[in-house]
């Protein structure tokens, strides 16, 4: 089967849609992780087989997935608080350390980021993604790269498309973890 221009756009408006649906189904926090994690099948059954999965499978990977992912969404924003807390006191000199600890708090954070990325990838799995980030630390210095080059891509387009990013850095981190896994 020959692939032509349009297929290249029709996945592009596919990932576009599954970020907008993963961005809504993550609003009540404590269903980010099953959203993510949902998402993330969907992904790599279109990798795999070039199409998208149907949505009653959809569905029962999502209520697979729920009760497991109830603790994503709240942690992922409270480690985002304590980092923030960390920087604050840091730059306002309240913690002593001064540039140093900042840059050690700030790779922390950045490794956190890229070990997030692969849970999302592997599904929610955070020992398998930690047993694949130490077995493999290119990868997880990749995760990073791709996580920051979209954060870097959401700061320059309007903020009303910020949710499609979502579709297409989970389609990237994908790509990435299956060419270094």
């Amino acid at each position: 089967m020959t692939r032509d221009w349009r297929d290249s756009v029709r996945a592009a408006a596919d990932l576009a849609i599954l970020g907008f649906v993963v961005t809504v189904a993550s609003l009540p926090l404590l269903t980010a992780g099953a959203a993510v994690g949902t998402a993330s099948v969907a992904v790599r059954h279109f990798q795999e087989y070039e199409t998208w999965p149907r949505l009653s499978s959809l569905s029962v990977a999502f209520r697979g997935r729920l009760v497991r992912g109830l603790w994503a969404g709240p942690a992922f924003l409270g480690g985002l608080f304590f980092i923030w807390l960390d920087v604050l006191g840091l730059r306002r000199g309240v913690v002593p350390g001064g540039p140093v600890v900042l840059t050690a708090v700030l790779a922390v954070a950045v490794l956190a980021l890229g070990w997030a990325a692969l849970v999302a990838v592997l599904g929610g799995h955070p020992r398998d993604a930690y047993a694949l980030a130490l077995s493999r630390p290119p990868l997880l210095l990749a995760a990073v790269g791709v996580v920051l080059v979209a954060l870097t891509l959401a700061l320059f387009v309007h903020p009303a498309l910020v949710p499609l990013l979502v579709g297409f850095l989970l389609y990237a981190l994908h790509a990435v973890t299956a060419r270094l896994r």
